[in-house]
């Protein structure tokens, strides 16, 4: 079963695939060395190594500003549209038993049925799972009790009949004896 996470930890350090981010910390260290601050103190200020703050003021000197810009996405474009995904966050937040399901548990397989069945993409169970993550639901065990438990028959059980079922121990004090000690 997968729910969503409510609380997602923030992190000083920009995400290595965060591109925007990327894009606008090479166009800050940019404007600090056209200002004349030395290669060294814009690495101290962006936060990178000072090697990179030369390679960027190399690219800067060759290309311009347009030289620093982030680069195109790389890699397969992705088959499901931005519409694709609010519609299958929507189905997921739903439930499984909305959609006919007996459990309230979503499995790989049925967020792949579900992405098929919304959308019309095929994707693996795998693939699945990494979208789930990719949007914040983590995996859930469900709680291992029987729909048909009942709290009020087990709270008097367990005052009434466990203590006269419970051992205790008995007031009799025996002495030990080892047969390695001396007396």
């Amino acid at each position: 079963m997968y729910t969503r996470r409510h609380g997602t930890s923030s992190r000083s350090q920009i995400n290595k695939f965060d591109r925007v981010k990327l894009e606008q910390r090479r166009l800050k260290a940019a404007r600090l060395l056209k200002q004349g601050v030395q290669e060294a103190e814009v690495a101290r200020q962006v936060g990178v190594h000072r090697q990179s703050v030369n390679r960027w003021a190399k690219q800067w000197a060759q290309g311009g500003r347009a030289a620093l810009k982030r680069a195109p996405r790389t890699g397969r474009p992705p088959k499901l549209s931005a519409a694709d995904r609010q519609r299958l966050l929507q189905g997921l937040k739903r439930g499984p038993e909305a959609l006919g399901y007996r459990t309230g548990l979503w499995t790989g397989w049925r967020v792949a049925g579900l992405i098929e069945r919304e959308c019309g993409v095929k994707y693996s169970t795998v693939h699945a799972w990494r979208l789930l993550r990719a949007w914040g639901w983590t995996p859930q065990r469900p709680v291992g009790r029987a729909l048909e438990r009942n709290e009020a028959a087990i709270r008097k059980w367990k005052r009434q009949r466990w203590p006269e079922l419970k051992k205790t121990p008995k007031n009799e004090v025996k002495p030990l004896s080892s047969s390695t000690k001396a007396d």
